[in-house]
């Protein structure tokens, strides 16, 4: 699978999330502060990241800022994007599964090297719901900004 990740900053598990994914079999692209030549502004980096999954040339995302809400909020920004800010397993896995998230947000500040491996076994463990309630409301979500 092939997941951009981006982070504002190079700290805390910013490199851990590269080198895990990678460690996992995934191919991954580097926004934001994990490529030099690029803007490491948490709103710039999380908004490439997402572009790539909408755009696809990646199959998720994973967005990093100290505390993850500005990077899910910009990655959320992204059409088709369902960015979800995760900050255990159980939370990971359910948003893969009631929400069908393709981008996982994380916070540079909270998530030890230790939940990190518990959040992506989560993130990558499940898959979207086939219940059609859960189907409904991703279909849903694409129509909310139409209203």
């Amino acid at each position: 699978m092939r997941i951009s990740v981006a982070a504002d900053e190079n700290t805390g598990v910013a490199a851990d999330v590269v080198s895990e994914l990678r460690r996992r079999g995934h191919e991954v692209l580097v926004h934001g502060a994990l490529e030099p030549d690029e803007r490491d502004d948490w709103a710039w980096g999380s908004a490439a990241a997402a572009w790539d999954v909408s755009e696809g040339r990646a199959d998720q995302a994973v967005v990093c800022c100290w505390t993850g809400t500005g990077a899910s909020i910009a990655a959320n920004k992204v059409p088709g994007i369902r960015a979800a800010l995760c900050v255990d397993s159980y939370t990971a896995a359910g948003a893969r599964r009631w929400n069908d998230a393709n981008v996982l947000a994380l916070s540079l500040r909270l998530t030890s090297r230790a939940l990190l491996s518990e959040i992506l076994d989560g993130w990558f463990g499940g898959a979207a719901s086939d219940d059609p309630d859960d189907i409904a409301n991703i279909e849903h979500l694409d129509r909310i900004a139409d209203f």
